[in-house]
């Protein structure tokens, strides 16, 4: 394998990575149907790799019936042709090997989809099968009226809205049990406490490994595991916050030895393989898998849904210092992913939002740690407010919440409006498919050749910002034991001093503020007046 960065060391690579994060279904279209897919990937690798960044996460694109956008798997280890084939995605890893991009993939662990061949076994088998031992399947109680099974086993709710039970057979009299859903009724979950499940997917975990697929990223990593027996939570409201309003479906004490296990298992490749997790818990208790025997990598996710308050982002800040602290691993930042709304829109919206997310980048890379940018956000895109008639998560229909604008496909060209150069040209005659989510009025504007002609643009700022932070790397000006110690200066300055004499400072107030004596490295617009850094304005400094 061929990689343009050195490792640093050579078995941590990830602890100064930058990391892009791609949806396949938005990233680019190589056949004209309308959604992305590898082949567009495939073409468009070159640009990720003039970014500068040492690798990609890909979203899911194994086969699965698509219920909530490929996180409902039905093959996990496959390619869903909608995506294309497994000599396209092993062309794909070729490709970014020899770009010196490293490939991560997602791996779904809590659920499946109900098409999965074992899920369609178990309901073919029916009660008492060890085929159901695979999954939850349990009796429901009875109604006040001494019906059997009528009413689901406890009141746990779903993600999506709902409750997270449906009947197994809907309408038999003989086979009267439900199964698990914490997401869609689509999404079973799959019982942990089998020893059969850690089997299954330690097999899937050498597949893509063995293939060369250098990391993963996991999928409600605190899940997995549920309270014994099954109980009442104790509030029956909906689970709309990474199922931190239910304890019983998640972080059980049961789930860190799948994690140690999966670590020993990466460890056995040559370089090692990478876990990040996406573990959404307050970070005293998502730091517990980063513990040095179980997952490399957890997001800060403290800090992915923050606005523009100095004083929210500096309590995070310390937050997840004293984590790292417990547990050694440096954050995993991001700002944006394919569930969260854009930055540029999430700041304030319009040219406001936009400076801001531009400091908040700037920003963003100077952390101490690895970070993750999610496709787009080099670009400063808006969250767009798609038409409700062409909304297509499912967190929409059961929960009124809708993740679609973050996910509207990227524009690369100015022109060719209808999807503005998603779809790649090709030599059938025929316009391509307009794209699985419609693009906005104006989408164009934002487009990555327009932005790759201007020096000034959102996409030249981050570019020379990952050059500058890997030029920090190579010097020894940042290193990977760095913390982080953040405070508010002046009541709108936000600081966080990495190694000895280096600072980040954010101005989020609405008039200039005095910046600490130093020397200025980097910054995300020119500074108007010398010592003086202006509002919505970030810069790295290193103290005289």
């Amino acid at each position: 394998m061929s990689l343009a960065h050195p490792e640093s060391p050579s078995e941590q690579w990830w602890q100064s990575a930058v990391i892009y994060q791609v949806y396949p279904r938005s990233f680019a279209d190589g056949n004209g149907d309308g959604v992305g897919d590898l082949t567009g990937l495939l073409h468009r690798l070159p640009y990720i790799a003039t970014l500068g960044v040492d690798g990609i996460w890909l979203t899911p694109f194994q086969p699965s019936p698509q219920v909530d956008q490929g996180y409902d798997v039905s093959d996990y280890c496959g390619v869903d042709p909608l995506f294309g084939t497994m000599a396209d995605f092993d062309a794909l890893l070729e490709q970014a090997h020899g770009l010196g991009l490293r490939v991560l993939l997602d791996v779904v662990p809590n659920h499946c989809s109900s098409a999965h061949p074992l899920f369609q076994q178990a309901l073919a088998s029916g009660p008492g099968s060890p085929e159901r031992e695979m999954f939850h399947f349990v009796e429901g109680r009875s109604s006040s009226l001494g019906t059997v099974s009528d009413l689901p086993p406890n009141n746990w709710q779903s993600v999506f809205g709902g409750r997270a039970w449906s009947r197994a057979n809907p309408g038999s009299e003989t086979d009267t049990e439900w199964y698990l859903h914490l997401f869609s009724a689509g999404q079973p979950d799959w019982n942990w406490r089998n020893p059969a499940v850690g089997d299954y997917f330690e097999n899937v975990l050498r597949f893509w490994f063995d293939k060369g697929v250098d990391g993963l990223r996991i999928d409600v990593a605190h899940g997995l595991f549920k309270a014994d027996g099954l109980p009442d939570a104790p509030s029956a409201e909906a689970v709309v916050d990474g199922l931190r309003a239910n304890p019983l479906v998640s972080d059980q004490e049961d789930v860190h030895e799948v994690y140690r296990r999966w670590r020993r298992l990466a460890e056995k490749y040559q370089p090692h393989r990478l876990l990040v997790g996406e573990v959404n818990l307050e970070p005293a208790r998502a730091a517990r898998y980063t513990r040095s025997d179980e997952m490399h990598q957890a997001f800060a996710f403290a800090f992915v849904k923050l606005g523009w308050d100095p004083e929210s982002w500096a309590a995070a800040g310390n937050e997840l210092e004293e984590a790292r602290k417990l547990h050694g691993a440096a954050p995993t930042w991001a700002l944006e992913n394919h569930d969260i709304v854009r930055s540029a829109t999430r700041f304030g919206a319009g040219e406001v939002g936009g400076r801001r997310a531009r400091a908040a980048l700037v920003a963003l890379l100077g952390l101490p740690g690895s970070a993750y940018l999610y496709q787009g956000q080099e670009l400063g895109l808006p969250e767009v407010d798609v038409p409700v008639e062409a909304r297509v998560d499912p967190m929409w229909a059961r929960g009124g919440i809708t993740r679609d604008g973050t996910r509207v496909p990227l524009p690369w060209t100015e022109g060719l409006a209808r999807s503005h150069g998603f779809s790649l040209p090709s030599r059938d005659p025929a316009p391509p498919a307009i794209p699985w989510l419609p693009v906005p009025d104006g989408w164009g504007s934002h487009a990555i050749e327009l932005q790759q002609r201007d020096p000034d643009s959102m996409l030249a700022l981050a570019t020379r910002a990952i050059a500058m932070r890997r030029q920090l790397w190579d010097d020894g000006t940042f290193t990977a034991h760095d913390g982080g110690t953040w405070h508010v200066q002046d009541g709108n300055l936000l600081l966080c001093e990495r190694s000895p004499g280096f600072l980040v400072a954010v101005a989020m107030g609405s008039s200039p503020v005095k910046l600490p004596a130093g020397v200025v490295l980097f910054s995300a617009f020119p500074l108007e007046k010398e010592g003086w850094l202006q509002p919505d304005n970030a810069v790295w400094l290193r103290r005289s």
